[in-house]
């Protein structure tokens, strides 16, 4: 399996009348480590507190934007 530009989904070739097995071992065979990293790679994300405290804000916001309408 040849790999293309690097954000294209490569392709997988196999024979015209192949069984899912077959399918399945010709996939296993060209599954790398770099593609399992992929998708064990940790990403730095935003503390739940931080969101938590931005939704709460948001709220308080529009029930009293709602209340000052009713």
């Amino acid at each position: 399996m040849r790999r293309n530009k690097k954000n294209e989904i490569p392709r997988l070739v196999v024979p015209k009348n192949a069984t899912l097995r077959q399918i399945y071992a010709k996939y296993r065979q060209q599954f790398t480590a770099a593609d399992l990293q992929q998708y064990t790679e940790m990403e730095e994300g935003v503390p739940v507190e931080q969101i938590l405290a931005e939704m709460e804000a948001i709220q308080r916001e529009e029930t009293q934007r709602r209340r000052k309408k009713a």
